[in-house]
C-alpha cells in the first residue's frame, strides 16, 4: 500500500469510486466528482489530491486514436533469454526500457519471459528493432512475433469496479 509522508494511505469505498471516475475521464470537473461521488466539492478535491500525493494517481494523459495519424502495425513479442539471473534480467529490461517502440513490458510465467507489446510504423520498422536487439549484448535466446490483424476493442480503464468493492 503507498505511503504518504510516513504514514499508510488506506482507501475507502469513495476513494475507489473518485479513481474510477477519474480513469474514465481524467477531464472531468471536480464540481461534477464531487456530484458523482456523492461529495461536495471541497472534500472531494481534498481527497483527489491525497490520492495524487500518495501515488494512486500518476498522471493525466490524452488518449489518441493512432489509425488517424497513419499506418501502424502493432506485434507482441515472446522473448527467452540464455541466462536466467537477476543481472540478466535487469540487462534486457534496461535496453528494452530505452526502445521507444515498446509501450509493455511484462515479466511472465511459463514457457518464454517476457511479453513484449510494440507498436511500430510497419513490420520493416519492427523487424530493424529486433536485429538490433539481438545483435546487441542483452541475452535474448529467441522471440517470437505476432502480428495483431485487428483489435476489436482495447480498454483504457481498470475493471477497479470489479476487483475492489465499491
Amino acid at each position: 500500500m503507498p505511503r504518504n509522508r510516513g504514514c499508510i494511505v488506506k482507501l475507502d469505498r469513495i476513494d475507489i469510486r473518485i479513481l474510477h471516475e477519474l480513469q474514465k475521464n481524467g477531464r472531468i470537473t471536480n464540481v461534477e466528482l464531487a456530484d458523482l461521488v456523492h461529495l461536495s466539492p471541497s472534500p472531494c478535491l481534498m481527497r483527489v489530491k491525497k490520492l495524487q500525493q500518495a501515488g494512486y494517481i500518476t498522471g493525466y494523459s490524452a488518449q489518441i486514436d493512432i489509425a488517424k495519424l497513419g499506418q501502424t502495425i502493432t506485434v507482441f513479442t515472446e522473448v527467452t533469454l540464455k541466462n536466467h539471473r537477476q543481472i540478466d534480467f535487469a540487462r534486457f529490461q534496461q535496453a528494452v526500457e530505452k526502445v521507444e517502440e515498446v509501450i509493455e513490458c511484462h515479466l511472465i510465467s511459463g514457457g518464454y519471459d517476457y511479453l513484449l507489446k510494440f507498436v511500430t510504423g510497419g513490420i520493416g520498422d519492427y523487424q530493424t528493432i529486433m536485429e538490433r536487439l539481438t545483435d546487441s549484448d542483452i541475452g535474448i535466446d529467441k522471440y517470437f512475433s505476432f502480428v495483431v490483424m485487428k483489435s476489436p476493442f482495447i480498454k483504457a480503464h481498470l475493471p477497479l469496479k470489479s476487483i475492489f468493492p465499491m
